[in-house]
Parts: C-alpha cells; structure tokens; sequence
C-alpha cells in the first residue's frame, strides 16, 4: 500500500538576485502552472518569499523549476531553502503576487533606470568617441596610401608619355 501525501503549507525563500526583475512574476506563472495556490512577495532583506501549499513531492519539483526558469530570465538565485509549516494556511486558490508598495517600488525601479541608462549615455559617449578616433586614423592611412598612389601613377604617365613620343618619333 502506498502512502498519498496530504497536501501541506510550505515557506520558500530564495536568495540572490531575485528582486527587480521581473522574479515574481516568473515564480507566480510557475505556480499557477502547477495549480498550487499561494502567494509570491518580495522581501525587505532583498529576498523573495513564497508561501504555497502541495504535496511534498509537487513542492519539490516546483522549487526545483523556480530555479532553473529563474536563472534562465536572468535570476541570480543564491540559495532556496523550503521547509514545510505545521500549520496551514488560507491562500489564495490561484497562485498570486503580492505586491509591496507601488510607489516605492517604483521609485526605486526609476532610480536604477536612471543610474543604468546615465552609463548608457556615457558608454555611448565613449564607443563613440572612440569610433570617431579609429575612422580618423583609417582616414589619414587612405589619404598617405592615396597620395603615394597618385605620386606613382604621375610617374607611370610620365614614362608612357615617354614610350609614346619614342613612338611618334619613328613613325
């Protein structure tokens, strides 16, 4: 006879790089893949927290591809620790993303686009300036190699000049 697991309340953290972009929401469409229900939230700590519940066997494989989806989008994923509650919990039926307050969340969304796009600026600043530099150079090396080539086609026209007067000559 075979034992059925009862489904049971379960808290996951998972640390790293895991708030700002776009983790929750990768966690809470995982979640409602599994139709398990629960709550994804980010915390103060830097941290995402997930409280779900599920057999522990379906628990485990949805931690398992918290991680690996996570890390495709681009999640640094640190460590995962999950532990089953002794209690249970009210969650929602579809698995959701609570979300902290928007406008600070926002706010400090705003403040990093800000920080990453004035190092666009200058990044771009910089590419350029060096571009401009190397079609300066590549420039000059055509105007030496142009002129050299003109100096010696002059002579080359000098010489059949010469082999043609010849010519006439006796003629």
């Amino acid at each position: 006879m075979t034992k059925i697991d009862k489904p049971k309340c379960h808290s996951i953290v998972v640390t790293g790089k895991v708030q700002d972009i776009g983790f929750r929401s990768i966690v809470e469409h995982i979640g409602r893949s599994f139709g398990i229900p629960g709550l994804v939230f980010n915390a103060k700590d830097g941290s995402v927290k997930i409280l779900c519940s599920g057999e522990d066997r379906v628990i485990d494989n949805f931690t398992h591809t918290i991680k690996i989806r996570g890390e495709e989008s681009g999640a640094e994923i640190e460590d995962i620790k999950e532990k089953a509650l002794p209690f249970n919990i009210d969650l929602p039926d579809d698995f959701s993303k609570a979300s902290s307050d928007d406008e600070i969340d926002i706010g400090r969304k705003l403040d990093k686009a800000n920080v990453l796009l004035s190092t666009l600026v200058l990044d771009n600043k910089t590419g350029f300036n060096n571009l401009n530099k190397d079609l300066n150079s590549g420039f000059n090396n055509l105007t030496d190699i142009l002129g050299t080539f003109i100096k010696g086609q002059a002579e080359h026209n000098k010489r059949l000049e010469a082999i043609l007067e010849k010519l006439v000559d006796k003629a």
